[in-house]
């Protein structure tokens, strides 16, 4: 329990049980600082805070509705923000639950059920007007000027998710861009993306079906990914890519993690 909500409930267990000095409004605008009152007839007696001592006051001269309505308000402002306080706290000891079941090495998770699932690096090929390079995991393909394909091998991904909005955990290889894209399965094959090579400068130009996403950087190298809209049944993978400015090498490097969404 945090110190801030601790002193809430507390304040609140003292307004409710054992009084608080509070305002005895009169019907002229003024008031008493009192810490408690009673109704005796058509006179009020109260306990003076500012007195410390007990008195009288004609129950004409008083106007008890609006003294009651600003009581009742403060309770439940207090009371509110310790709801608050208890929820915000709440969320914060799941996030940490979160974050510890996440494992530290690098890569792409999948968390279903309080279950934490790594999804599978794909290895994928680059698929030029003259030939298809090897497959490759993680080391860059170097382009000449022109337009290529990256694909991976399969129609189909082994890793399945049914949740239209899945949430993924990512801790990248590097500081550089990730995201959700949508792939399209072939023959044999799924394209991942189109790649033009733009003369003279060589820089790699990469065209890919990205999704909507929200990002959120939960603790150090640690993000969670999440589409922003209900994704439509199909593959799909996770990718982590450089296609900043500073690409200019004419070169490809990616890292894919191929899943499927079946409803």
């Amino acid at each position: 329990m945090t110190i801030v909500r601790w002193f809430l409930l507390f304040l609140l267990s003292v307004l409710l049980c054992f009084g608080e000095n509070f305002k005895l409004y009169l019907k002229d605008g003024n008031y008493h600082l009192v810490r408690e009152y009673h109704v005796e007839g058509d006179r009020v007696r109260f306990y003076s805070a500012e007195r410390d001592e007990w008195e009288e006051i004609p129950l004409a001269l008083l106007d008890l509705d609006r003294t009651q309505k600003l009581r009742d308000a403060k309770k439940q402002q207090i009371a509110k923000e310790a709801r608050e306080q208890d929820e915000e706290d709440a969320a914060a000891r799941e996030q940490r639950r979160e974050i510890e079941s996440i494992p530290m090495d690098t890569g792409a998770y999948y968390r279903v059920n309080d279950e934490v699932k790594l999804l599978e690096a794909a290895q994928y090929q680059v698929i030029t007007n003259k030939k298809r390079e090897a497959l490759k995991l993680m080391s860059p393909v170097p382009l000449v000027a022109g337009k290529a394909s990256v694909v991976i091998p399969g129609d189909h991904a082994k890793f399945v998710v049914h949740e239209e909005r899945p949430n993924f955990y990512f801790r990248p290889e590097k500081q550089e861009r990730f995201g959700i894209i949508r792939v399209t399965p072939k023959k044999n094959e799924r394209l991942v993306e189109n790649v033009s090579i733009v003369p003279v400068t060589n820089q790699a130009l990469q065209d890919r079906k990205q999704v909507e996403v929200f990002q959120q950087q939960l603790q150090g190298n640690l993000y969670k990914v999440w589409p922003e809209k209900p994704l439509e049944p199909g593959e799909y993978a996770v990718v982590e890519f450089d296609d900043g400015d500073e690409n200019i090498k004419g070169e490809i490097e990616l890292l894919i993690w191929p899943f499927a969404y079946q409803p």
